[in-house]
């Protein structure tokens, strides 16, 4: 699948479009810190309506320059989660 790139530039455009996403999807995501290639990552998991699961959804790397995060790219293949040594699903 393609990349779908969007930008945002500032805290409140980040914020806002990391809010309008969870709303698109109907949670929040639940974040699982790791590192990838030297940069913080998060494990990326949405609730399951059905059970007292969470699953995993994406790993998200966040670019950090100075002091602050200059990009974030979500990454889809859920084979990556091993790899990380993150489960495919948590308790919820």
């Amino acid at each position: 699948m393609p990349p779908q790139p969007y930008e945002g530039q500032g805290q409140k455009a980040v914020a806002a479009f990391l809010s309008d996403r969870a709303s698109l999807r109907g949670a929040p995501f639940r974040l699982v810190p790791t590192r990838a290639n030297g940069q913080p990552a998060f494990g990326c998991y949405l609730p399951d309506p059905y059970a007292a699961l969470t699953h995993a959804y994406g790993l998200m790397v966040l670019t950090v320059g100075g002091d602050r995060v200059s990009a974030i790219t979500l990454f889809g293949d859920l084979g990556l989660f091993p790899h990380f040594g993150l489960p495919r699903t948590l308790p919820g």
